[in-house]
């Protein structure tokens, strides 16, 4: 049976007309999309650089990753929250500048631990300033260009994972102003100061029509959930699993189940929680963030790992890692330009023929590395990389369009929260668990072995995202 997704009304505070978003404002809010997600990535190819230089344990540089992205996904569903109840634009606004401040931080850190805490910094700045990005475009478009939003808000998001990567290769063996690592980092200063600039002037201002007070015990029940999960699996291999990583382990379970009777409590109660179980009564919602865990999974799994072994096994330099995954890049920003036309005409039957596309690329990138290693390079991968980014281009924006469609306006922020939250934890459990895998399988298979055994893993991850895809609604109006 075909379902059909159709558009809200679009509600904001006030009864007057929604203020409408116009094509600098949406450039300004895809650029501040952007800058979360490329900082995720960036420090990957990196963190060799980085460790030499502040002497850095390998504990203590799981830590630059871990802390921005477990920082990050705590606190995005917060981050919508107060964007619905001070306004979207305040939020936007603070949490961009904060952004930069804490990048300059970063860039300036002295020391391992100084540049940890800058990260965890960094990674909460973030949190307030994304979700009111897809909140604000949710409450001031509609139909045809909420579509086409949408669309541009997916294909910004995939783009900007793997230009991440790229970018930070780039930086690094550029050393501007013999700025080495931290180059990375200060690059975002004088982004943030244009954004800010931008978005002063372009950036309508939109709140919830029914603002609800912060969930506090929500808040705190679902920090617990995502910590007790995400700190382990991050931590536990590079500090031989000691006993609090097995405890904590063990709480995750009570945590996220303690979460949810709070959750849902609040909701039979006629208050508005933090992540609202009546929320996932949505279909198109509920279906595509189920999808969306074990696609990002494998996505960020996959550039960690590839980035250590082509440094690390292929000794490649920064540049060239970075530049290895070009094609996967380009044919991304390809495929996601001729996305809304394809669903227009296909719905969402694209996604698993995505899934497909992803598998074959995924396969061939296996083949190479069995094949040629240690000669793995831009060259060897480069046909399953680009076959690999089409599929990924049919998946990612496709999906996170489906899955606001039919929230409500006055529950966009808590919408958008929950969506980039599923995403990205999902990219944090994808280093913690491909990387895990990979790094612990190295020493005695080998790097190649390792390589290989792990995109296989992944390759059952794509396989499963595409069979959730077969249960997307059909259409997208």
């Amino acid at each position: 049976m075909t379902e059909t997704i159709t558009s809200r009304p679009v509600r904001t505070g006030t009864p007057e007309a929604s203020p409408a978003l116009g094509g600098l404002g949406l450039f300004t809010v895809l650029l501040a999309a952007a800058l979360p997600l490329v900082d995720f990535f960036i420090v990957n190819v990196a963190l060799p650089t980085i460790g030499a230089d502040l002497s850095a344990s390998e504990a203590v540089l799981e830590l630059v990753v871990a802390g921005y992205g477990v920082a990050y996904a705590v606190l995005l569903v917060l981050g919508g929250r107060l964007g619905d109840l001070f306004g979207r634009r305040r939020l936007f606004l603070g949490g961009m500048a904060a952004f930069g401040l804490t990048s300059l931080a970063c860039g300036l850190a002295p020391d391992a631990w100084s540049l940890v805490a800058a990260r965890v910094a960094q990674g909460a700045s973030a949190a307030a300033m994304l979700p009111q990005v897809l909140a604000t475009i949710q409450a001031t478009t509609s139909g045809p260009r909420r579509a086409k939003a949408m669309g541009l808000y997916g294909a910004t998001a995939g783009l900007s994972m793997v230009a991440g990567q790229i970018l930070g290769g780039v930086l690094v063996a550029a050393d501007i102003a013999s700025t080495g690592w931290r180059s990375v980092f200060l690059v975002n200063v004088p982004v943030v100061l244009a954004g800010l600039f931008l978005a002063a002037r372009a950036v309508p201002e939109t709140r919830s029509a029914r603002p609800e007070p912060v969930d506090v015990p929500g808040t705190f029940l679902l920090a617990a959930s995502i910590l007790t999960l995400l700190v382990p699996l991050t931590e536990g291999r590079a500090a031989g699993w000691p006993l609090w990583t097995w405890l904590s382990l063990a709480a995750f379970p009570f945590a996220a189940a303690a979460f949810y009777a709070v959750e849902r409590r609040a909701d039979r109660a006629g208050r508005t929680p933090l992540v609202p179980p009546s929320l996932f009564a949505i279909v198109s919602l509920r279906r595509g963030l189920l999808l969306i865990v074990p696609f990002s999974i494998g996505f960020s799994g996959f550039m960690f790992v590839i980035a250590v072994a082509l440094q690390q096994g292929a000794g490649l330099g920064p540049v060239a890692a970075g530049l290895a995954l070009a094609p996967l890049a380009v044919v991304f920003f390809l495929f996601s330009l001729a996305g809304p036309r394809l669903v227009a005409r296909y719905g969402t039957r694209v996604v698993p023929t995505g899934a497909a596309l992803q598998g074959v690329g995924l396969a061939l990138m296996t083949l190479a590395a069995w094949r040629s290693w240690p000669d793995l390079g831009l060259v060897e991968l480069l046909p399953g990389a680009a076959v690999a980014g089409a599929g990924q281009a049919l998946q990612l924006p496709v999906v996170l369009r489906l899955v606001l469609s039919e929230v409500p306006a006055e529950r966009a922020g808590v919408g958008s929260g929950v969506m980039v939250t599923t995403q990205q934890s999902s990219l944090a459990l994808g280093v913690a668990t491909l990387g895990t895998l990979f790094l612990s399988l190295t020493p005695g298979m080998g790097m190649r072995d390792a390589l290989v055994t792990t995109l296989l893993v992944q390759f059952a991850g794509v396989v499963l995202t595409g069979l959730l895809s077969l249960r997307l609604p059909r259409t997208i109006v």
